[in-house]
């Protein structure tokens, strides 16, 4: 493969993963894919990807292989190896021969030799100063990855992040909305109940508020609750004293 036809297959590569960002996703398919390109565009053997989850822990999300995947959860396990080592520091990692070693990492390099790997690649996935995860890349020859894979490589791992911060943010913006929708929804049903309390009991609206209020207090009952009772009519307040220490009792 000539390197023009290979930037092309690159552009084309990325060009189809970002375009998968302005469609409805999933963010695991999208993972798992990054894998693959990996095995299409790196000389790699099989590629894996964890990713820190909301406790602050690591999690293996996509490898290419059970293979892979072992290795990840070895490192996992032992709380250490490069594509952990990669994720702590923010800088990419590489393992030419893991047969060299040394004592560090013992559990990671008895798994990656059983699996039938020699050398391995850890890119974290970054953006900005924030890393969230890291690519694991294995070989089963041992070298370092050529400058130009290590730049697709990187490259690879920047749209896995946009990803994965692009599907967080959406989904925290839709607990967001949810949230606002139900307290709008929550003030609109106090505005209707003030209303239907200041009507019945001839009364202004803030003293209206101040006897929902209170009998909500006194019931052990949300406002929300009460007021949308008394907006569907289901719960009648009647006033006992206005305004010192206002008081009432109820009707359904």
């Amino acid at each position: 493969m000539t390197e023009a036809s290979r930037e092309a297959r690159v552009l084309a590569a990325l060009v189809a993963m970002a375009g998968s960002l302005t469609e409805e996703y999933a963010v695991v398919d999208l993972l798992d894919r990054l894998t693959e390109e990996a095995l299409d565009l790196l000389d790699v053997d099989a590629a894996a990807l964890v990713l820190e989850n909301a406790r602050g822990e690591l999690e293996l999300v996509a490898s290419s292989n059970q293979q892979a995947g072992f290795v990840e959860l070895v490192q996992l396990d032992a709380g250490d190896g490069p594509c952990i080592e990669a994720f702590r520091t923010g800088e990419p990692i590489v393992v030419p021969d893991v047969r060299e070693e040394g004592p560090r990492w013992a559990e990671h390099r008895a798994a990656a030799e059983r699996e039938g790997f020699r050398s391995v690649h850890a890119v974290p996935l970054r953006v900005g100063a924030r890393t969230i995860g890291s690519l694991g890349l294995f070989r089963a020859a041992p070298g370092a990855l050529s400058e130009a894979d290590a730049r697709v490589a990187r490259a690879l791992a920047d749209i896995g992040s946009i990803a994965i911060l692009q599907e967080r943010a959406l989904r925290e913006s839709e607990v967001v909305s949810e949230q606002l929708r139900r307290a709008l929804d929550s003030r609109v049903a106090i505005e209707q109940a003030k209303g239907v309390v200041a009507e019945s009991l001839g009364i202004d609206m803030d003293e209206a508020f101040r006897i929902l209020r209170s009998h909500a207090r006194s019931s052990n009952a949300s406002l929300q609750d009460v007021a949308r009772q008394v907006a569907s009519r289901t719960l009648r307040l009647e006033r006992d004293a206005i305004p010192d220490g206002t008081s009432e009792r109820s009707a359904v």
